[in-house]
């Protein structure tokens, strides 16, 4: 069974910081390209990292220098780094391989003074 179980989001003030985790399991993990993607309230998803199986990264325009994805392939997590968070960060975070189309359940980063 395929699960992967995203944790770390929450409540942070502009400028803050948080770091998420995506576990996996269920699936050859260190094959995959990881991402993560964001939704934000009436908006489309959007992809916001990804990472290869060889370690290399891109980043949508609106996070770079800002965000930071890597991955654990012996614990079978990718994680996301975020630094100065702007309110506009604000969204629903979900940890995806799109090779397969698996999702996660999403959380909740709220970024507000």
């Amino acid at each position: 069974q395929v699960q992967l179980v995203e944790s770390g989001g929450g409540l942070v003030q502009p400028g803050g910081s948080l770091r998420l985790t995506c576990a996996a399991s269920g699936i050859p993990f260190s094959v995959y390209t990881m991402n993560w993607y964001r939704q934000a309230p009436g908006k489309q998803r959007e992809l916001v990292a990804g990472i290869t199986s060889g370690g290399t990264t891109n980043y949508a325009d609106s996070v770079k220098g800002r965000f930071t994805i890597s991955r654990d392939n012996a614990k079978k997590a990718v994680y996301l780094q975020m630094n100065s968070l702007k309110p506009e960060d604000t969204a629903v975070y979900y940890c995806n391989v799109r090779a397969r189309n698996y999702w996660g359940q999403g959380t909740q980063v709220t970024v507000s003074s």
